[in-house]
């Protein structure tokens, strides 16, 4: 369904390395420093950037197939580096629909500026559309306050991609969207990564102390709970590439899972446990759901890519896409866990590192709270920002 490669950056020989360094990464809770370097040496980063910026001119769905190609030995290395790409290829879409605002990004990424995203926030489960941080209009640009979490890739970005409310007229309020550089002054990082799953991200949180941000770097201001062609972009590059990372990792499960039934042996049979009907059943309901929500993740890179039309039902499609992405994998994981017998239990094991790595895909926007009412939303025609009423 995707569009061929005209240069395939990611070679075997890198995915082999990448996945024999993320069990390592993942045990010492530490950054995946050499895959990030071999990835930039390599050209990865600059995937989605079009050719006459210097890039590859990678469209969605063939970012999203790279994406899911590394995911399926290295998801952190995936996930961390996915914030990147997907700034690169909202300005790049951007440009093809006729809003060069952003061209800046593509430059500045294909000089080697790494971007990266600063939009998680405590107490706030509608990013981009509200914000528990404060922007204040200041001369020459705003200044920012704030905690943002989940700041992948944070030993390596130069420029955060971050929102805050200015709410200086409270009847109106606006969200500000903004790129921090890294040399900014009045921002601190914390390191607070120590998680269950997806631990090389390095996801550390970053506290905003009147931190200063020219206007240059202001991307966007729109009305508080609103979207635009800017945050619409940001949902179609981000969506689909979750799905394709989580895709990886459960095309990855099936395959140990496999692996695994054919090695499995029981007293009580004469043949590998591959010929236990209970088995197999679990490996059929592995593929239904894989094959399923496959298909859906790469209809939708492939019409976002292609330029369908799909007017008001494409925050539902995208959300949609990423939730059945993330719940599929889940389900296979889980089955495959069940297959091994016990062994995926141990420490060491890849199948313990992916079990938790899939417990990650439901906090990412749209998060499984949250993708319901966006969808329900979405087909029912209400809007977006129609708060909920009771009673």
């Amino acid at each position: 369904m995707t569009a061929t490669m005209s240069r395939d950056v990611l070679t075997t020989e890198m995915i082999d390395r990448f996945g024999e360094r993320a069990g390592t990464y993942d045990r010492e809770n530490r950054f995946f420093s050499e895959d990030f370097e071999e990835l930039r040496a390599s050209g990865y980063l600059k995937m989605a950037i079009p050719e006459g910026f210097g890039g590859l001119g990678y469209t969605l769905a063939q970012v999203c197939e790279q994406q899911r190609r590394l995911a399926y030995r290295a998801p952190a290395t995936a996930l961390a580096t996915n914030m990147h790409l997907y700034w690169t290829g909202v300005a790049a879409d951007m440009r093809r629909m006729g809003d060069s605002s952003l061209e800046w990004i593509l430059k500045e990424a294909a000089a080697g500026e790494v971007f990266a995203a600063g939009h998680g926030e405590a107490g706030n489960d509608m990013p981009l559309f509200l914000s528990t941080a404060r922007a204040e209009k200041v001369d020459g640009g705003y200044r920012y306050y704030g905690r943002k979490q989940f700041g992948s890739l944070t030993p390596v970005w130069t420029r955060l991609g971050m929102h805050a409310m200015d709410a200086s007229d409270p009847k109106a309020p606006r969200i500000i969207h903004a790129f921090m550089p890294r040399d900014t002054t009045g921002y601190r990082i914390e390191e607070t990564w120590d998680t269950l799953g997806m631990r090389a991200t390095r996801s550390d949180d970053t506290v905003l102390d009147g931190a200063f941000v020219p206007d240059r770097y202001i991307a966007r201001v729109i009305p508080a709970g609103q979207a635009d062609l800017f945050v619409l972009s940001i949902f179609a590059w981000a969506e689909p590439t979750f799905a394709s990372i989580y895709m990886g990792i459960a095309r990855r499960a099936i395959d140990l899972a496999v692996q695994t039934a054919h090695k499995r042996t029981s007293l009580a049979l004469t043949r590998p446990m591959a010929y236990n009907p209970e088995v197999q059943h679990a490996v059929a309901e592995m593929t239904f759901a894989f094959d399923g929500a496959e298909a859906q993740v790469e209809k939708v890179a492939d019409e976002w890519s292609r330029g369908v039309d799909h007017g008001h039902a494409w925050p539902g499609k995208l959300v949609s896409a990423k939730h059945n992405a993330v719940e599929a994998a889940k389900l296979v994981v889980d089955k495959a866990m069940a297959i091994s017998g016990g062994s995926g239990m141990f420490k060491g094991s890849e199948l313990e590192r992916l079990y938790r790595d899939v417990r990650c895909g439901g906090f990412h926007p749209a998060s499984s709270l949250l993708a319901p009412e966006i969808v329900g939303k979405v087909t029912l025609g209400i809007d977006l920002g129609e708060a909920p009423r009771w009673g």
